[in-house]
């Protein structure tokens, strides 16, 4: 059997995108038997040390209390190297099938009637609308392109 692609979609983000969430549909003309998803983005990591140690610095000032902010830039490097982190969710047309909330770079998962990759749930596999959201929940590169691919095994008739 050949796969049927559903979707390969690329974009590129920014610090400026950090905290937001990106949607994407797409559709399902019949009922299969998997999904397949591949998911993507780099880089990683934001390998300029000054950089870095400038935005923790930034974050310190908003998110710690002033007569701590001493303590926390002396123990700044123990947070490098810092990351980026981009996760993934999956909806049907029902709602809710799971999330993959992982560190890793490239993901590759699926879900079925029986099984499914951890943070997803199984179950059917059916027509009609579905959405993955990937949530930005840190950018810390200048720029961070992801790549998003769907596929199902194509059914045969029947």
């Amino acid at each position: 059997m050949n796969a049927l692609k559903l979707l390969d979609t690329q974009g590129r983000v920014t610090p400026e995108d950090s905290r937001t969430h990106i949607r994407i549909p797409f559709e399902l003309n019949t009922s299969c038997s998997r999904l397949n998803f591949r998911f993507e983005y780099a880089p990683k990591v934001l390998e300029d040390r000054e950089q870095a140690v400038k935005l923790l610095q930034d974050s310190y000032e908003i998110y710690i209390l002033p007569e701590q902010r001493e303590q926390a830039n002396a123990r700044a490097e123990r947070h490098l190297p810092l990351k980026n982190l981009i996760t993934l969710s999956l909806d049907d047309a029902q709602g809710y099938r799971g999330a993959c909330h992982r560190h890793d770079p490239l993901q590759e998962l699926f879900v079925s009637q029986h099984e499914a990759s951890p943070g997803l749930m199984a179950g059917e596999v059916a027509a009609g609308s579905w959405n993955v959201t990937l949530s930005l929940h840190c950018i810390v590169t200048d720029i961070c392109d992801y790549r998003l691919q769907i596929w199902t095994p194509e059914e045969a008739d029947a």
